[in-house]
C-alpha cells in the first residue's frame, strides 16, 4: 500500500493474442484499457481495436499514468502515444486531474477545462475524475456541453483502485445500453461506494472492495 516496487510489462504479442482471442470467440459489447506500461502497448492495443469486429462497441479508455502513490506506470512518451493512436478510437476517456494535464501537456488547470479542452482535440468523451481536485465532483465534457457529476469526498485512505472501479462500471453500463450520463452517475456511484466500503490494509492506500458496491 506504501508504493510499487517493480513494474513488468506484458508483451505487446501476448495482449494483441488475448483480444485476438475474446473479440475472435465470445465478442464484445464494450472495451475498457487500464494500465498500458509502454508507448508500444498503447499502440498495439489501438491496432487491435481498430482491426477487431467490434461492432460499435463503445472503448472506455482510462490512462493510467501513475500510481496511488505517485509512481511512473508509463515509459516516456506514453502520452503521445495515447494522444495520437488511443484517444481518436475512445468514445470516453476518464482521467483523473493530474493524468488530464499531463494528456494535454499542461502542468496546471482546472478539471472544466481540461475536460473541455481534451474533448475538443480528440472528440470524444472526457470525464475528469474528483478525486484529486478541490472539488470531488467528477466533470463530463461531451458535444452536449460540460456536466457537473457530484459525489462526496470520504475521510478515508481506502482508495486504492477507485479510478479503475468508476472505468469498468462505466464501460459496463455503457455495454448495457445506458446513456451516457446515467452511466456516468452510476460510475461514480459506484467508485464512491468502493472506497467507503474499502480494507484499511498497510500504512498507506487499502484497496477499495468492490463486492461492497
Amino acid at each position: 500500500t506504501l508504493g510499487v516496487r517493480g513494474v513488468r510489462a506484458t508483451a505487446p504479442a501476448m495482449v494483441a493474442e488475448q483480444i485476438a482471442a475474446v473479440a475472435e470467440d465470445i465478442g464484445v459489447d464494450a472495451i475498457k484499457t487500464g494500465m498500458l506500461a509502454t508507448p508500444e502497448l498503447v499502440e498495439r492495443v489501438a491496432g487491435c481495436l481498430r482491426a477487431a469486429p467490434l461492432d460499435g462497441a463503445p472503448v472506455v479508455v482510462d490512462p493510467v499514468l501513475r500510481s496511488e502513490s505517485g509512481s511512473p506506470l508509463m515509459e516516456a512518451g506514453g502520452e503521445r502515444a495515447y494522444r495520437e493512436a488511443l484517444l481518436p478510437l475512445a468514445a470516453v476517456i476518464t482521467p483523473n486531474l493530474f493524468e488530464a494535464r499531463a494528456l494535454a501537456g499542461r502542468e496546471d488547470g482546472d478539471a472544466a477545462r481540461l475536460a473541455c479542452e481534451l474533448h475538443a482535440r480528440h472528440g470524444c468523451a472526457v470525464i475528469v475524475t474528483g478525486g484529486h481536485g478541490a472539488d470531488s465532483a467528477d466533470l463530463l465534457c461531451d458535444g452536449e456541453g460540460l456536466t457537473r457529476i457530484p459525489g462526496v469526498r470520504l475521510p478515508v485512505a481506502t482508495t486504492h483502485g477507485a479510478g479503475c472501479t468508476h472505468s469498468s462500471t462505466l464501460a459496463t453500463l455503457l455495454a448495457g445500453g445506458a446513456g451516457l450520463r446515467e452511466a456516468a452517475a452510476g460510475a461514480k456511484r459506484a467508485a464512491t461506494a468502493a472506497v467507503r466500503g474499502g480494507r484499511p490494509f498497510g500504512e498507506g492506500a487499502g484497496p477499495v472492495d468492490v463486492t461492497r458496491v
